[in-house]
């Protein structure tokens, strides 16, 4: 895994657990980025609606490898 990488913060989102929250955040960023490389979970919290439970979020950052020329 020699090399650089960057590093990015992203806040992931699901209404069904912390595990698919990190899901969509990888998933998404996979759209964009090129040769994602780890990730890490900062934090995780949520959003309670109705004494409910309405939203899982996780803040992660997500390493991606830097093409040299």
């Amino acid at each position: 895994m020699a090399g650089t990488y960057k590093l990015i913060e992203l806040v992931g989102t699901s209404t069904k657990s912390f595990e698919e929250a990190v899901q969509t955040a990888i998933a998404d960023a996979a759209k964009s980025l090129r040769d994602l490389a780890w990730f890490e979970v900062l934090e995780q919290r949520g959003r309670v609606r109705d004494g409910a439970v309405a939203e899982f979020q996780v803040k992660v950052h997500v390493a991606f490898k830097v093409e040299a020329d």
